[in-house]
């Protein structure tokens, strides 16, 4: 028996029925076959970026069929409001609305979009949105460089479904003071 616990034939004992162990863990412990993406609710940021903000937000009017909001943050700092909401979408990329009156608002969006390199310009809603793409990273961008801001679209969903998330934004309006 001294001989069948040592060496290699020990070790490679104990390692298949290690092996076996785990596989009959896995056979008999249940499997969850479905996605499971976090959301959250943006609404109180947004109203928050909305009271706080010196410029227009802009937010979807209304969830895109199928798309997940899944991150919501807002910073200020100062008199800098920015605003990033993220989004799964319909087809399980990612996709992220980041607005911000930082400045120079070109510094901004160059950062957001990972790339200061314009590569085309596509009309939404009566807007001119410059089209960036980052090869390397996968990712699309469409930035509006506003006066006072700078609204920028963005993530490694196509086009497609970038320009859908732009043209669901509306300017929001302030909450009524009294």
């Amino acid at each position: 028996m001294g001989r069948f616990t040592q060496g290699f034939y020990g070790y490679a004992v104990a390692l298949a029925i290690c092996l076996a162990g785990v596989a009959v863990f896995l056979l008999i412990t249940p499997q969850s076959r479905t996605e499971h993406i976090p959301a959250v609710d943006y609404k109180i940021d947004l109203a928050n970026a909305v009271r706080s903000a010196p410029y227009e937000i802009e937010a979807p009017r209304q969830a895109l069929p199928n798309w997940i909001a899944n991150s919501s943050t807002l910073t200020q700092n100062g008199g800098t409001v920015t605003w990033r909401l993220g989004f799964a979408t319909g087809k399980r990329m990612h996709a992220m609305l980041a607005q911000s009156n930082e400045q120079p608002a070109a510094a901004f969006a160059n950062r957001m979009a990972n790339t200061d390199k314009a590569t085309g310009s596509r009309q939404i809603n009566g807007a001119t949105w410059e089209e960036r793409f980052r090869p390397d990273k996968n990712q699309r961008s469409l930035v509006r460089i506003l006066p006072d801001h700078a609204v920028i679209v963005t993530g490694s969903a196509d086009w497609q479904e970038l320009t859908a998330l732009a043209a669901s934004l509306v300017p929001q309006s302030a909450p009524a003071s009294g």
